[in-house]
């Protein structure tokens, strides 16, 4: 695998350095985005983790649920096995599993995604110091800059 090639931010010229900026901000729009996706996702499996603890321990008979038709209409349902549930694994498939593996396999989902959003934290944070940098340079170069163009007014 090459090796990310490196610039000195101090060779670059004021329009370089905007274009890089740019194309930063942009990296950084897109991995806040991505972000905010994954911690929806992590938020999901952990929902659906506690759901399937709540129902542990009740009789079928006892359990009297809403069933969503669609996103804001529900009928009154009851739960005919409480022992078993249907997992959406992904991709149109559903799986029946026991309540402790379908609590298993939420949770194993819920840590993978927050290994991910540790990792994507990780780069973003290293993004932004690269944008700070950036911007401190870009700042020095515009005061230079004024101070030459003061020099040569004085002139």
């Amino acid at each position: 695998m090459s090796q990310p090639q490196t610039v000195n931010l101090a060779d670059l010229d004021l329009p370089s350095l905007q274009q890089v900026k740019q194309q930063l901000d942009e990296e950084l729009s897109h991995l806040t985005q991505s972000y905010g996706k994954l911690k929806g996702a992590q938020a999901r499996f952990a929902d659906c983790a506690e759901s399937v603890e709540s129902i542990k321990g009740e009789k079928a008979e006892d359990k009297t649920i809403l069933v969503p038709l669609t996103s804001s209409l529900y009928v009154p349902g009851k739960l005919s096995d409480v022992e078993k549930v249907i997992v959406d694994v992904g991709t149109g498939y559903f799986i029946e599993k026991s309540l402790t593996d379908a609590t298993k396999f939420y949770t194993d989902k819920e840590n993978f995604v927050k290994q991910n959003l540790d990792k994507l934290q990780e780069t973003i944070n290293g993004k932004q110091s690269s944008l700070r940098a950036i911007i401190n340079v870009m700042q020095d170069r515009i005061q230079q800059q004024q101070q030459q163009q003061q020099q040569s007014a004085k002139k």
